[in-house]
């Protein structure tokens, strides 16, 4: 019996002792934009399995789990692997906490599991982009992400654009990829993001080897400071299938998974423009401009007006530089310019024109010349400064209505005014009054102040009752309210005839008042079927019903379609007829 007792005991130790439960990554040094696999792998079955916070990293993919069963010989093996896919969140040493899992009714534990996080894995090699992250990824995967550069070395204010481009091999497929909400941040660029909602594929051939890609995305910068800038990285969780082998049929087997990638950090170096030979009349434009200045007319009376338009048009940093401003004569009063821009930005950068235009106003009669306006920028494409000149415009002014501001003249042409006599009458006759006179106290002015406060004291109190019932009455102050934001609302549509979306806006909340105090509806309340219901309810006519209706959904569909101020307009005049005819048939 103990000897029994015993090869139990022993054999209990042995099967205990065979339970292996461990931790492993697939690195333990790495960048902050690579991942890491950890695998969590029991060689038998268990339940109740518990896994660490993770605790400076973020979990792309998992928990996944695989069972492999295996017989050798007549002896079976086990093995179950949980798996992670995590991605650093700091720089430093992070550490894996231990795993727990119950085997047998025994808790078994992992070690900690210590990993070293590093700067980005930087690809700085611009001649070969691709092919040095390519050997970066795992040749099984044939997936790499990369940032493709126009130009890593331009001057101050030259457009420089960034290609973010996915490539996939022959042995793998794509089928879905997204963002992991940390985009790189274009700190002292102007940028603007260009989105590729349909990518086309494209083929490339990369060291040898066939690949597809497609253009995920596009930005336009613009630096505003010369020095050496470091992009981060754009990094992109991708869920692809990847070929492992065919089977029988000749079909291709495929093992789906997530995988994180990463552009790597990028640098771009920003020249300063030169200071040699740089005119004084150089305003920052960096491209390639026309420049004009056009006058709206060139002969006209005093006190007429005309426009002096200054254009420069073409490709470059159009909104990030001002226009020359002309210098007038005296006797030409001269606003503040209209501006206006029309530009377009595209993967090629910006394009288009900007215009600024002066109203001036001449003062006197007279031939004026406006001198020369000149316009400087610098053309990145040959490395030098050009000036386009204007050349000077001659204004002949005809007599007219002169309009004088000048304060001397003003003055000269002030009429003198003098009293009618110089001296007053002397009177020859004296009233006296009694020097004793009793004063306020006493006087008819003394008891009225004395007695009104009591006479108003009735008046008080029925306004006191009134106001009081007023305020009771919920219902009326509901309806005086929204009477007088209909109005207020009408009113604010009328001012913004100019603007489509802020008109549109503003009628919308003047008819949806107009209802609340119509037909006691609250805002929740109001469908369109029940706003119909109730006004025919109320005896309104059928058709000015159904215009009402029609011109509540017109403000809903104008507010996003184009319009004319025509179109406006005409949606005012309506409103204003359906309401004064809705207030005269809603009794």
């Amino acid at each position: 019996m103990r000897r029994l007792l015993f090869i139990l005991l022993l054999l209990s130790f042995r099967l205990s002792a065979q339970v292996q439960f461990d931790a492993r990554v697939s690195a333990d040094k790495m960048g902050i934009n690579e991942t890491v696999q950890v695998n969590f792998i029991m060689n038998d079955d268990g339940d109740n399995f518990n896994y660490p916070a993770f605790d400076g990293f973020e979990v792309v993919m998992g928990p996944s789990q695989t069972v492999n069963f295996a017989y050798n010989n007549g002896r079976k093996s086990f093995q179950k692997t949980y798996s992670f896919i995590l991605h650093p969140l700091r720089k430093g040493v992070l550490i894996i906490k231990p795993a727990t899992i119950e085997i047998r009714n025994r808790i078994y534990k992992t070690n900690p599991i210590k990993i070293t996080v590093g700067n980005a894995v930087q690809n700085d090699d611009y001649n070969t982009p691709y092919a040095k992250q390519l050997k970066q990824q795992k040749k099984s995967e044939q997936v790499f992400l990369v940032a493709d550069i126009s130009n890593p070395n331009p001057y101050l204010n030259e457009r420089v654009t960034i290609t973010y481009k996915l490539f996939v091999g022959p042995q793998a497929e794509i089928t879905g990829y997204s963002s992991t909400g940390k985009d790189p941040q274009y700190k002292d660029f102007w940028s603007q993001v260009e989105k590729n909602d349909n990518p086309q594929p494209k083929n490339q051939t990369v060291n040898g080897q066939d690949y597809r890609y497609v253009d995920l995305t596009s930005v336009v910068l613009y630096p505003q400071k010369s020095g050496k800038f470091t992009i981060d990285p754009l990094l992109l969780n991708v869920e692809l299938n990847v070929i492992q082998g065919f089977d029988i049929f000749g079909d291709p087997v495929g093992k789906p998974m997530v995988k994180r990638f990463s552009t790597g950090s990028k640098v771009i170096t920003v020249k300063p423009l030169p200071e040699s030979n740089k005119p004084e009349s150089f305003t920052g434009a960096v491209g390639n401009f026309d420049f004009q200045v056009v006058p709206s007319r060139t002969q006209l009376k005093a006190g007429e007006s005309f426009d002096l338009k200054i254009v420069a048009s073409g490709k470059g940093n159009l909104k990030l530089f001002t226009l020359p401003k002309p210098v007038v004569p005296s006797a030409l009063e001269m606003y503040e310019p209209a501006h206006k821009e029309n530009i377009q930005t595209s993967v090629a950068g910006m394009s288009g024109n900007v215009a600024d235009t002066y109203t001036i106003i001449p003062q006197k009669k007279g031939e004026y010349v406006i001198d020369p306006i000149t316009f400087t920028y610098f053309d990145p494409s040959t490395n030098q400064y050009k000036t386009i000149s204007s050349g000077k415009i001659k204004v002949d002014v005809a007599e007219g209505n002169v309009i004088v501001n000048n304060d001397a003249e003003t003055s000269a042409t002030k009429t003198e005014v003098k009293a009618n006599t110089t001296f007053g009458f002397i009177k020859t006759k004296t009233e006296l009054s009694d020097k004793n006179n009793g004063g306020f106290l006493g006087s008819g002015l003394f008891y009225a102040l004395l007695f009104i406060p009591f006479l108003l004291v009735p008046v008080l109190v029925v306004f006191r009752k009134r106001k009081d019932a007023s305020d009771a009455d919920v219902t009326g102050n509901r309806i005086k309210l929204s009477n007088k934001l209909a109005k207020k609302y009408l009113s604010e549509a009328q001012k913004q005839l100019a603007n489509k979306e802020p008109f549109y806006i503003a009628l919308e909340r003047a008819l949806h008042n107009f209802l609340k105090a119509k037909l006691h509806l609250e805002t929740f309340e109001m469908s369109k079927d029940k706003i119909k219901e109730l006004l025919l309810v109320k005896k309104a006519d059928p058709d000015t019903v159904n215009q009402f209706i029609a011109l509540v959904e017109s403000c809903e569909f104008a507010r996003y379609a184009p319009s004319t101020g025509a179109s406006l307009q005409n949606d005012y005049n309506l409103a204003v007829s359906i309401i004064s005819e809705l207030e005269k048939q809603l009794v």
